[in-house]
């Protein structure tokens, strides 16, 4: 069996450590020196098999037992499910397998989840790093002894020595005192119940007795290095043992995706790609798609960086290759890639497959795109066909009504469109952006309209940012109705307090429960009615409400004392019935048990004299 190297993506929360365990398994390939050492491609660092062997040490001899070897590993190199979500095929995922890396102190967090319900649905199968073991109280670095002896030396070099060798965590764990393989169990069955909500078995992978029915957890650290041997190890066994299949490369069907188009210096429109499967060819003819477009245009250059050149470097360091195997990140170069979309499918066509190739990528890309100019729903406007069906998921699952859903900036025709929907519903009338820009013309429009836009990079920072928004508002609108009903309270007359009888009468009271506040109306407690407060005093001073245990002044118009009111008498808040009926539907949450008592007794009142008193 023929097979490629599998597409390896790192997924997790923000500030998990994605980006520093790249970087260290780059940095532990750099130092190995072995041949082949580690290719960085466009939008990818491939891992030929020698470089793994040396990651893996005395673990490899398990991996080279399975029948079927892979050539090596292809990590996308921008962590992130932002990018995972780019690696879309036909309803699933173009990535084989993935990481998900994990705090071990604060175990899974929402982008961790949201990850997780990505690969779940995409079905990709996933080990889960737990990363910064060194970071728990008390761990012992099983370096600490080698890195006093060479403290004298500079720093570069301490870490050239340090990464040398390799850091194995089941050896790491048998440093510990018992409080802290506690902890780290402890922390590990944290993620088991995490998994396990989601619908997964997991174990630490030590105690992994069949990885095709249990997740493996690796607890690593991102910045020693410690457990990375085995978290690739354990990557590897899972892709040669579960995935041969799947890695079964096919060369009359040649696929990738495309990650950026740009314009290179020198060359013309270029497109960066992921070539997923297959052989792609210097002058292959290929099928790629544009907003409205299905476009047929042939190869005129493959290009790849040199060994561990950064993905982004200048042209020069670029060499031109005739073919490339996959799995692969490369640069092609062609006179009709100006408008194709990120995120799109590109495939190598011929006479026999041309229609149905063409129809594949129609049926992936025209399939995503939202408009439903009648309904009210968000705008959203993303960069990549992948990021825009990941959001629209994300978006759905929250139940988000969506109006349009499309590739390219922020116009003033989606502010006119958002404008519209905030006149019938103003949480909705928002456009979201995902890594796109504001067009002028659209930042005025929004400002003079008044419509919301949110602008993110990262998704999960931007269906929080509008979900965060609208629970504000609804909240602050909510405060704001609550406050126009008049505050449930219950006062009491002084005795020896009669300050003047009538027009208006003023005399002392103490508040018993709730607030007392100006303009309200009062009622006794037979329910008679007495009259509107029209002013609180406290020592001279005007108030505009006494809590409860506040003894006050206050004056009432309409009643005289003596007469309709008296010293000693209770009195409690009027309510309409418009104001009873929200406070009983919206608010009654808000009243303590004191408030709730007290309104009960003001129902039951009202409603002596008008049954559907409330209920209207």
């Amino acid at each position: 069996m023929n097979l490629r190297q599998p597409v390896v993506v790192v997924l997790g929360h923000v500030d998990s450590g994605k980006t520093s365990l790249l970087d260290k398994i780059r940095g532990t390939a750099v130092q190995s020196r072995e041949a082949g050492g580690i290719t960085q491609h466009i939008g990818a660092s491939f891992f030929p098999i020698e470089t793994i062997k040396k990651i893996t040490g005395p673990l490899y001899e398990k991996l080279a037992k399975a029948d079927e070897k892979i050539p090596g590993l292809l990590f996308i190199d921008t962590p992130g499910h932002e990018v995972f979500a780019n690696l879309r095929s036909r309803g699933g995922s173009a990535a084989d397998i993935a990481i998900v890396v994990a705090d071990v102190n604060k175990g899974f967090e929402p982008q961790t989840i949201e990850s997780i319900e990505i690969l779940k649905k995409r079905k990709v199968p996933f080990v889960v790093a737990l990363n910064k073991v060194d970071m728990i109280s008390g761990w012992k670095d099983s370096h600490t002894k080698f890195s006093k002896n060479i403290k004298k030396r500079n720093l570069a070099s301490r870490h050239s020595q340090k990464d040398s060798k390799l850091q194995f965590i089941t050896e790491e764990i048998k440093l510990q005192d018992q409080s802290i393989l506690t902890q780290l169990d402890e922390k590990i069955y944290t993620v088991v119940g995490s998994l396990s909500r989601l619908g997964y078995n997991s174990e630490a992978f030590w105690r992994v007795k069949q990885f095709d029915k249990e997740l493996g957890i690796v607890p690593i650290s991102a910045v020693t290095g410690v457990g990375i041997p085995e978290l690739m190890t354990v990557l590897v066994g899972l892709t040669q043992q579960y995935l041969k299949k799947r890695l079964e490369r096919k060369d009359e069907y040649v696929r990738g995706i495309v990650l950026e188009v740009n314009e290179e210096p020198g060359l013309g429109p270029s497109a960066n790609i992921i070539l997923l499967d297959g052989t792609l060819k210097q002058g292959d003819t290929v099928m790629v798609a544009k907003r409205d477009d299905i476009v047929v245009t042939k190869l005129k250059a493959l290009l790849l960086p040199k060994p561990l050149d950064e993905m982004r470097d200048p042209r020069d360091k670029f060499r031109s290759v005739d073919e490339v195997l996959s799995a692969a990140g490369l640069k092609v170069v062609s006179q009709d890639l100006d408008g194709v979309l990120a995120g799109t499918p590109i495939y190598v066509i011929n006479k026999n497959n041309e229609e149905q190739v063409k129809s594949l990528i129609e049926s992936e890309v025209k399939g995503t795109f939202i408009s439903n100019t009648d309904s009210n729903g968000v705008v959203l406007k993303c960069d990549t066909l992948g990021s825009l069906e990941a959001i629209i998921e994300m978006l759905k699952k929250a139940s988000i009504p969506i109006q349009t859903a499309d590739i390219g900036n922020i116009t003033r025709r989606d502010v006119l469109a958002s404008f519209a929907v905030k006149e019938k519903d103003r949480y909705l009338g928002v456009i979201l952006g995902f890594n796109v820009k504001v067009l002028d013309d659209a930042e005025k429009e929004a400002s003079e309209r008044k419509v919301t836009i949110f602008k993110e990079n990262i998704i999960y920072n931007l269906i929080r940012s509008y979900t965060d928004w609208v629970q504000y508002q609804k909240e602050h609108a909510d405060s704001i109705i609550f406050n126009e009903i008049p505050p449930i309270c219950k006062f009491q007359f002084l005795k020896g307090f009669v300050f003047r009888r009538n027009d208006p009468a003023v005399f002392g009271a103490e508040i018993l429960v709730g607030k007392l506040r100006q303009k309200i109306n009062v009622i006794t407690v037979e329910g008679g009615k007495v009259g509107t407060i029209h002013q609180i005093q406290d020592k001279g001073k005007n108030l505009d409400e006494a809590t409860k245990g506040m003894q006050v002044a206050v004056s009432i118009r309409g009643p005289t004392i003596g007469r309709q009111i008296n010293e000693g008498d209770i009195f409690l808040t009027d309510l309409s019935s418009k104001q009873a009926k929200t406070l009983t539907d919206r608010f009654e949450h808000r009243l303590n048990d004191e408030e709730k008592e007290v309104f009960e007794n003001i129902l039951r009142l009202k409603r002596t004299k008008d049954p559907a008193f409330g209920y209207i």
